[in-house]
């Protein structure tokens, strides 16, 4: 047994903290937390979100702007947190959520960047517009991802009301370490096919 265990008792039998369990209106949340618990007769390959990659490439919606600079300044902080110095970050901005897949795949294609996060917000509004624009978003970055080879992170908030958004700010570094995650976890990757 390691000492975690020892300590905090195995994973898989570990409580999240009681703030995690309801949300703010005291509904339980839609998730399992927990971590993944992985045997040790396995090879592990496993990304750090560090900044020793070569660049960091954020395509930033205009629209819904007071949350996507918010989205963005979180995400910079991040990236300053990893060590990912401000001269290997490039930001595009895109008129809404609906360009962002075109923008990253754009971005991923010109090999420069380890990596692409996308930020944005998309608020419910009173038409079926939503439905669309979050869809397109959402599986258009997944395959700028796919045909690429990029990672390409989601830092799209897709909520109902605007105070939604504001409490979800969090996302933008979330998008950045899963990004440097991935980045790190595909160049070991190339680098033990070698």
């Amino acid at each position: 047994m390691s000492d975690v265990e020892e300590l905090e008792g195995p994973r898989e039998l570990r409580e999240e903290p009681e703030e995690q369990r309801e949300s703010e209106n005291g509904e339980p949340r839609q998730h399992a937390y927990g971590e993944l618990d992985i045997p040790d007769d396995v090879t592990v390959l496993e990304g750090m979100p560090d900044g020793t990659r070569r660049g960091v490439a954020i395509v930033a919606s205009r629209f819904n702007g007071e949350i996507t600079n918010q989205l963005l300044e979180a995400a910079l902080e991040e990236l300053d947190e990893a060590g990912v110095s401000r001269d290997a970050v490039t930001v595009m901005p895109v008129p809404g959520a609906f360009e962002l897949p075109l923008a990253a795949m754009a971005l991923a294609k010109t090999r420069r960047y380890a990596c692409v996060v996308a930020l944005g917000c998309v608020v419910r509004g009173e038409t079926p517009h939503f439905d669309f624009i979050a869809s397109e978003a959402a599986s258009g970055l997944q395959l700028a991802a796919l045909e690429t080879g990029v990672p390409v992170a989601f830092g799209v908030l897709t909520v109902d009301v605007k105070e939604q958004a504001l409490a979800r700010i969090s996302k933008g570094s979330e998008a950045v370490r899963t990004a440097l995650e991935m980045a790190d976890a595909f160049a070991q990757l190339r680098a033990s096919a070698r």
